[in-house]
């Protein structure tokens, strides 16, 4: 039988799957992808809470959908996108490393300098699905910073593990970590 955790976010109920990280350590996936339901109710309660900023931003590829329909919801005609290879239609392209709880090895984040000319100046909204160890914000603020934008805020749908302490990190609900039978440990 898999684990499961039942947890309520902007209104609605999932049951997210544990998976292991490692052998003490165990996650409460939470993927917004297929679940439009879930991911406008998340970018609409995000958006009450939202700074004033300029553009949005998020890194490839399970904030993709949250910050579009922010971006639609609010009227927004643009968000920008960091994404974890360079691409061909992309120019001058900027980078930086990344290290994930979710991912196995490190990656790197990119953008071209078109979207580093738009943030220069503005004020960026940093958005995420969920934040756990910090790494992919931290990323991200690397590469809004060296554009020469201004960070406007943080957001997540979770905060997850040390993150839910963060007092600079915007987010509707706490993730908790588990264990291997499923039992919540922070």
């Amino acid at each position: 039988m898999a684990l499961s955790y039942r947890m309520k976010v902007a209104g609605l109920e999932r049951d997210l799957p544990i998976c292991r990280v490692n052998d003490d350590l165990y996650i409460g996936a939470f993927v917004i992808f297929g679940d439009v339901e879930l991911t406008v109710a998340c970018a609409r309660e995000l958006l009450k809470r939202a700074p004033e900023h300029d553009i949005m931003i998020t890194a490839e590829s399970k904030g993709i959908p949250l910050v579009y329909e922010m971006a639609r919801q609010s009227g927004e005609n643009r968000y920008l996108l960091a994404r974890k290879a360079p691409k061909l239609y992309m120019r001058d392209v900027f980078s930086t490393t990344v290290k994930s709880i979710t991912t196995a090895k490190e990656q790197i984040l990119c953008m071209d300098q078109e979207d580093a000319d738009y943030m220069k100046g503005r004020k960026v909204l940093i958005v995420d699905d969920v934040i756990s160890t910090g790494e992919s914000l931290r990323a991200l603020e690397t590469l809004v910073k060296e554009a020469g934008g201004i960070i406007a805020g943080r957001m997540a749908i979770l905060a997850e593990g040390d993150a839910q302490n963060r007092e600079d990190l915007i987010y509707l609900e706490k993730l908790p970590l588990f264990n291997k039978d499923g039992e919540i440990i922070g």
